[in-house]
């Protein structure tokens, strides 16, 4: 880790964050604001995604190089809807892609997989999206069981049961007279979560439902016979890299491509058979950067926001 110091507030230009939580369905969602565009790209490596308009994040070629706001969602499939109060909310403002005909706005967005954790019959409702547009703001940041993270779990090698609580992280880091880099993660991993540091396990399988005890996914997985049925579907861990850094779509791509190195030093296993996994880049392009000092930076700050 650098030796630059943590910050828990959001303070890049352009930028809000705001969350709906239904703590009776154990669900919820999470809205990154960025009505104005950022240049965005994404790097998608989970086999078990749900995603919405990421054809124009993750391909370069894509006409679109910006994006409006970015939905992280629960619900699994039903959550991709959440985009639409969104979209709404944009256009009635006066943003998105100028077509020449209508504004356009670009909400990519992305689910997380919890209907095991609380009600099945739970998803972010209009409402509920509504509320996190509302909430949206700078400054202070909440993590835990809020917005997407309100349902999320880890550690289901040994099925739901046996894990432990997931969440919402956020963590910002800024360089003296230089770019300010955040991630919002929100952590729904199959695998255990360590520290990326010390490789100490925080949280994850547990060897029984009444107990605190962790015995370590790989240590399940391991010894699996090969006509074992899975518990465990329905994971993922979804990361978005925020900064002001002038970055274009090329540079944006690599700097997911070198943030996803946090989900290798802090998720036990990484990408799962069922895990959808993925980071998004929003650059707001106002200070000059270097790219990897974006990525180094864009890692450092996507592991400490899972943790």
């Amino acid at each position: 880790m650098s030796d630059l110091p943590s910050r828990y507030d959001l303070s890049i230009p352009g930028f809000t964050i705001g969350h709906g939580s239904d703590l009776d369905g154990k669900t919820g969602v999470s809205v990154v604001l960025c009505p104005d565009g950022a240049v965005a790209a994404a790097e998608v490596r989970g086999t078990a995604t749900g995603t919405r308009q990421f054809d124009s994040l993750s391909r370069a070629h894509h006409v679109a190089t910006k994006a409006h706001a970015v939905v992280l969602a629960g619900g699994s499939g039903y959550g991709l809807s959440a985009a639409d109060a969104v979209v709404r909310w944009l256009e009635a403002h006066g943003y998105g892609f100028d077509t020449g005909i209508r504004r356009v706005p670009l909400v990519p967005t992305a689910i997380l997989f919890d209907l095991a954790f609380g009600s099945p019959e739970a998803a972010p409702t209009a409402e509920l999206v509504e509320r996190a547009i509302a909430s949206a703001a700078d400054g202070e940041q909440p993590s835990g069981s809020v917005g997407a993270g309100t349902g999320a779990t880890v550690g289901k090698a040994l099925g739901p049961a046996q894990g432990m609580k997931g969440g919402v992280g956020f963590v910002a880091v800024s360089v003296p007279d230089g770019p300010t880099v955040a991630a919002l993660v929100a952590v729904n991993a199959f695998g255990d979560v360590r520290h990326p540091e010390t490789g100490r396990r925080l949280a994850g399988c547990r060897s029984a439902a009444d107990s605190v005890e962790l015995v370590g996914s790989e240590n399940v997985l391991v010894r699996l016979p090969p006509d074992q049925a899975h518990p465990w579907q329905g994971n993922t861990t979804l990361a978005v890299v925020m900064t002001d850094a002038a970055l274009g779509k090329p540079e944006a791509r690599k700097v997911c491509e070198m943030a996803f190195g946090a989900f290798y030093r802090c998720l036990v296993p990484a990408l799962g058979m069922f895990d959808g996994d993925l980071v998004v880049t929003l650059a707001a392009g106002r200070i000059p950067a270097q790219v990897h000092q974006i990525g180094v930076l864009g890692e450092r700050v996507v592991a400490e926001a899972i943790v």
